[in-house]
């Protein structure tokens, strides 16, 4: 081959979780590779994520003593896919699950905890766990990073006056005005910015500690990341087998060859206004994704020039959202649990579970077409409960009602008519939840059921979930249907070969993350069912290039 500018045994687009968890098995695996990454900053939507990885059995779980069978697992998959995906992608992922995340402990930045109590998202499916399964990344002072701390790409999670916080500290935190728990959460919390000011301390949790913790394991194996290199398109040789990119980068085009393949690791479409008008349903079109801004579907696209085929397009990790008056997303996931509130459709009645899981909740939202639909709350669940980055007791600021994202009234009736839904209907809706909430059931959708419902719930109440809506004034919050990323791309095979519309597959294309067709089809399983896939199938795609290195050089000689 001639014409190359750069030349490695693999090349992996993209810098999120998966990326760099690829990088760092080709390393381990003795192949040369580099990380080209489109955007200025490195760690893609992993970066600004919560963090948690979804991957049974891993290292950190058995050493806690949660050890599951592999039978649980498959069942609790199965059950959760509905036929959706093939058994041996299902497989694959179950079996190299463990192994991926010891070769990434092989680093000394690669530490973990579980985050235990955060339930599986369905745990009363058979192999479900209430416990949960989700572990995170140890909190990590990013001045580590040395210069690189730059490069890596914020989120809006980072705390005032460098107040730092995991998931189970948001657990705890969420209740500061309701358990002794959440008030300790409090004081550790005032402690770790005092801690920090005097140590002078750059702490990242979640997504940012994982990213910043791959990134030292990425320095230490001495694989380069490019940064401000945007893929264009893939290369392939006469026979369509995938030999590299080309990219932009440095003001020049340049081809940069991939000896045993290019791994597409680029994200999904969630913000090509193009792509989500031709694929997303009705109600989700409108782009309130969360996911990083340079994910604009250009490794889909690049796959579908060369011959992919593609899956689950109509399809994304779907989120509740409320859009902050500057501009940005807000996630909605511990808020749907506020128990005092009730989340209603235009025609001011409920739908379905409020608490139920994000993916969950938006797929029957959609399929009412309940878009928009409305956050009604009232004056106990704002001093008792964080909502949309707003702290319990603090007034809603006025941008929010000045944009019509919030409402205030003092009767149900008058909230009712500043909303446009029928006052008789939305009275009649708060009326009966109310009587739910005395009894401590809800007869109508089983809201608190769940452990996964209950686990943001508020511990002190009969139902974690539901309690009476009573006390003037009123809220509403206008609900967006928003998305941590799409979840439709490039369809692959067990060993994350990108496959054509005839099951082939196309020789030197691998893809994972969102890129790829989600192996939860249209569910999801547990916290981290997005990061942990996308380390998982970008581990196996580097180990399958590595064995075409040896078979490439066994056949040589």
């Amino acid at each position: 081959m001639t014409g190359w500018d750069e030349e490695f045994d693999l090349v992996i687009v993209g810098s999120g979780g998966g990326g760099m968890a690829a990088a760092l098995t080709a390393h381990d695996s003795g192949l040369s590779c580099v990380v080209v990454e489109k955007g200025s900053k490195f760690g893609g939507s992993t970066g600004i994520s919560g963090g948690g990885i979804w991957i049974p059995n891993n290292p950190t779980l058995r050493a806690r003593g949660h050890d599951d069978s592999r039978e649980s697992i498959r069942r609790y998959l199965d059950l959760l896919t509905e036929g959706r995906v093939p058994a041996a992608r299902l497989d694959a992922y179950v079996d190299n699950g463990p192994a991926a995340m010891e070769l990434l402990e092989k680093s000394k930045w690669m530490r973990f905890f579980w985050v235990k109590g955060y339930a599986d998202y369905h745990p009363e499916y058979e192999g479900g766990r209430p416990l949960g399964r989700s572990i995170e990344a140890l909190p990590f002072d990013t001045r580590k990073l040395g210069e690189d701390e730059k490069y890596q790409r914020p989120n809006s999670m980072k705390g005032p006056l460098g107040l730092w916080i995991t998931a189970k500290d948001y657990h705890d935190l969420a209740m500061v005005k309701r358990t002794w728990r959440g008030r300790w959460a409090s004081v550790v919390a005032a402690w770790r910015v005092s801690s920090n000011v005097i140590r002078r301390r750059h702490m990242a949790t979640g997504g940012r500690a994982l990213v910043a913790r791959l990134r030292m394991a990425l320095k230490d194996a001495g694989v380069p990341l490019w940064l401000k290199t945007p893929m264009t398109d893939l290369v392939t040789d006469d026979n369509g087998v995938v030999t590299g990119i080309v990219a932009q980068r440095e003001g020049r085009t340049i081809r940069v060859r991939g000896r045993y393949g290019v791994l597409l690791a680029t994200g999904g479409f969630d913000h090509n206004p193009q792509l989500r008008e031709r694929y997303l349903p009705e109600g989700a079109k409108p782009d309130f994704g969360m996911g990083a801004r340079e994910n604009t579907g250009d490794g889909i696209l690049a796959g579908e020039r060369v011959g992919a085929a593609l899956d689950l397009m109509d399809d994304a990790w779907w989120m509740p959202a409320v859009r902050h008056p500057a501009g940005a997303t807000i996630p909605l996931v511990s808020e749907r649990c506020i128990p005092p509130s009730v989340i209603v459709s235009r025609d001011g009645r409920r739908f379905t579970n409020e608490s139920a899981p994000y993916v969950n909740f938006v797929h029957e939202q959609l399929a009412g077409g309940h878009v928009p639909a409305w956050f009604v709350m009232d004056a106990k669940a704002r001093a008792r409960y964080p909502f949309a980055q707003i702290l319990p007791g603090m007034p809603i600021p006025q941008s929010f009602y000045d944009q019509g994202i919030a409402f205030r009234a003092a009767t149900i009736a008058e909230l009712a008519e500043k909303i446009g839904v029928p006052a008789d209907a939305l009275a009649e809706t708060v009326s009966r939840f109310n009587g739910f909430a005395r009894t401590g059931k809800d007869l109508d959708f089983g809201r608190g059921d769940s452990a996964y419902d209950r686990y943001y719930g508020d511990p002190t109440l009969k139902n974690p979930n539901i309690d009476v809506i009573d006390k003037a004034p009123y809220y509403a919050f206008r609900l967006e249907v928003g998305d941590l990323g799409t979840k439709g791309g490039l369809v692959c095979d067990e060993h994350s070969r990108v496959l054509r519309a005839d099951g082939a597959p196309i020789e030197g294309l691998y893809a994972t993350g969102n890129t790829s067709a989600s192996v939860m089809g249209n569910e999801y399983a547990g916290p981290g069912a997005t990061i942990g896939p996308s380390i998982v199938f970008g581990y196996i795609a580097a180990r399958h290039a590595a064995l075409r290195a040896r078979t490439t050089s066994t056949a040589r000689t």
